[in-house]
C-alpha cells in the first residue's frame, strides 16, 4: 500500500496518522522495538489533535502494529515483520485455450461456504456485520407498504426504471455516460456475466481472462462450453500486456473478460493508463470486452478508481457489476450495461430468467437515492481496510518464512504465496479438520497452476475465534514444509 508522509484531508484524520507511522516503518525511520513518537509530537507535525493521534495509535495496536506501555507511551511490535513481501508475477510465457474441470472440487467448496461452524476465510464476501442490515430492513417495510402491487409482482427486463437511473447517475459520476435505458437488472454479477459471455461468444470460443481468475467465472465459462485462455497478470499492476498481445496475435480469440479493480483473488488495480490501452488495444482487433467491477466501489484510497468503460469510444465494452459485495450478498441484485450487445443480451435475459426480484429493486432504488448507499460505503471501505491491513500482520506472523502476502488496494481478499512443497489442497483438507475455511489456488487456473498458494477472505471482524484460527492455520503451514 502506498504510504505518504503528508496528511491527505480527504481521509479520516487518523487513518492519515496511521499511514505517517506506516510509513515510517517501512522506510526503516522506526525499527522493531523503538518508541513511536509521542502524542504531542506527532501532533505538532501532523498539525491534528492529541486525541486524534491516541486514536490513531490505539488503532495500531489492534492491528498489533504497536504496544503500548504503561507510563512509557506506545512501541514497534517487536513480533512483526518490517516488510511483508508480496507475491512476485508469474511469466509461463506461451498459453493455451483450456477447457475447465473443476466441478467435484467447485461443489465441495460450496457445501462449506453456509456452513457456520467453519472460519469464514473461504467464501469472497464482507460479512453481515458490515452490511446496513436494519436500514435494509426498514427500506424494505416502507417499500411494501408504499409499493404492495409492484412489491410482489414481476419486474421484467430490463429491470426497475428508478434503479436503472440510479445507476446511470453513478456511471455518470465517473465520466461514463450511460443512460438508464442501456441497463439491464440482473441476479447478480454472475448472472450479468453469463449474459455477457452468451451474446458475444458461443460454444468453443476463446475467452481470455486474468490469471489468477474468479473460479466462477471459469466454472461459467465451463458451463457454456467455452475455453479459457488464462493471461499473466502481475498481483500489483493487473493483465501483462505482453503475455496479452501475444495471445491476440496467435489465437483466435473471441471476447475478453476482466476485473481491472481489485480483481479476485489477486486483488490487483490496474492503473488508468493501462485500462485505456486494454480497451484500445482490443478495438483496434473489434474483440468486446466483458468488465467485472464488483469490487470497484470497495477501494481503499482516496478516489474510487475509473473503469475500463470511461474509455469506450465505440460502445463495445460490457459494464457489469453487482451490490452483492457492498449491500447484500442475498439480494442478489446486479446489471449489464451491454453498449452495442444491449439488445442481445435483453434477449438472453428474457430468455434464461424472465425477470429479477421486484421488492430488492424498490429497496435498493431508494437506498441509493436517499444517500444511505455512499454513507454507508465510507464505513465499510474503513472497516475493510483496517481487516485486510490487521489479516496481513497476523499471516505474516502466524506463517513461515518464505510465504508471501499480496498488498491489495481495495476489496477483502488476500492472495497468499505458501512456501515451496506447500501444497494448497492438503492444506485446504487439514484445515477443514480444524473446521478452518481455505481457497486452494489451483482453482483459480483452469490450467491448475499456483499449488502452493491459497485465497483468504479477511473481511470478517476479527474476534478472537478467527485469529485463533490464523495461528492454527499457520501451524498446519509449518507442518507442511518440506
Amino acid at each position: 500500500m502506498q504510504r505518504s508522509g503528508s496528511v491527505n484531508k480527504k481521509q479520516y484524520k487518523y487513518d492519515q496518522v496511521s499511514d505517517y507511522v506506516m510509513a515510517m516503518i517501512e522506510n526503516g525511520t522506526l525499527k522493531l522495538g523503538d518508541r513511536a513518537p509521542s502524542l504531542r509530537k506527532l501532533s505538532q507535525i501532523l498539525k491534528v489533535s492529541i486525541s486524534t493521534i491516541n486514536q490513531a495509535y490505539v488503532q495500531l495496536e489492534d492491528k498489533g502494529v504497536l504496544q503500548a506501555r504503561p507510563q512509557s507511551g506506545f512501541y514497534i511490535n517487536a513480533d512483526i515483520q518490517c516488510t511483508i513481501d508480496t507475491p512476485k508475477p508469474i511469466i509461463s510465457g506461451s498459453c493455451q485455450p483450456r477447457n475447465v474441470r473443476f466441478s467435484k472440487l467447485f461443489e465441495d467448496i460450496s457445501k462449506i461456504s453456509n456452513n457456520t461452524r467453519i472460519a469464514p476465510f473461504a467464501a469472497a464476501k464482507a460479512p453481515l456485520e458490515l452490511m446496513p442490515v436494519k436500514a435494509l430492513i426498514r427500506e424494505t417495510r416502507n417499500m411494501i407498504s408504499r409499493y404492495p402491487a409492484a412489491s410482489l409482482d414481476y419486474c421484467y427486463p430490463p429491470g426497475d426504471e428508478k434503479l436503472r437511473h440510479q445507476i446511470a447517475l453513478r456511471y455518470s459520476d465517473m465520466g461514463v455516460n450511460v443512460a438508464a435505458d442501456e441497463i439491464i437488472i440482473t441476479n447478480g454479477a454472475t448472472e450479468a456475466l453469463s449474459l455477457s459471455l452468451q451474446a458475444v461468444a458461443k460454444r468453443g470460443d476463446i475467452i481470455v481472462v486474468e490469471s489468477p481468475t474468479l473460479f466462477s467465472v471459469l466454472r461459467l465459462i465451463e458451463k457454456l462450453g467455452m475455453l479459457a485462455l488464462e493471461v499473466d497478470t502481475d498481483p500489483a499492476t493487473g493483465i501483462n500486456f505482453d503475455s496479452l498481445e501475444y495471445a491476440l496475435d496467435t489465437m483466435d480469440v473471441t471476447a475478453m473478460l476482466v476485473v481491472p479493480n481489485f480483481n479476485n483473488p489477486l486483488g490487483s488495480l490496474m492503473p488508468e493508463a493501462n485500462k485505456k490501452r486494454l480497451v484500445q488495444l482490443l478495438q483496434e482487433r473489434n474483440i468486446p470486452l466483458i468488465e467485472d467491477d464488483v469490487y470497484g466501489d470497495l477501494y481503499f484510497g482516496d478516489e474510487r478508481p475509473g473503469i475500463a468503460k470511461c474509455y469506450d469510444n465505440d460502445n463495445r465494452v460490457l459494464s457489469c457489476s453487482s451490490f452483492s459485495k457492498t449491500i447484500s450478498p442475498g439480494f442478489r441484485m446486479g446489471w449489464v450495461a451491454g453498449g452495442k450487445h444491449h439488445a442481445q443480451i435483453m434477449e438472453w435475459k428474457q430468455a434464461s430468467s424472465t425477470a429479477s426480484p421486484s421488492l430488492q429493486q424498490l429497496v435498493l432504488a431508494e437506498f441509493l437515492r436517499s444517500g444511505q448507499y455512499d454513507r454507508h460505503l465510507m464505513h465499510l471501505r474503513k472497516a475493510l481496510k483496517f481487516q485486510v491491513e490487521k489479516g496481513r500482520l497476523m499471516i505474516a506472523r502466524a506463517f513461515p518464512q518464505g510465504t508471501l502476502i499480496s498488498d491489495p488496494q481495495g476489496g477483502c481478499m488476500l492472495w497468499i504465496k505458501l512456501p515451496d512443497g506447500v501444497n494448497c489442497l492438503d492444506l485446504y483438507s487439514l484445515a477443514l479438520e480444524h473446521n478452518i475455511g481455505t481457497m486452494p489456488g489451483i482453482i483459480f487456473s483452469a490450467t491448475r497452476k499456483f499449488r502452493n498458494y491459497i485465497r483468504l477472505n479477511c473481511g470478517s471482524p476479527w474476534i478472537e475465534e478467527n485469529e485463533q484460527a490464523i495461528q492454527t492455520l499457520g501451524e498446519l503451514v509449518h507442518s507442511l514444509v518440506n
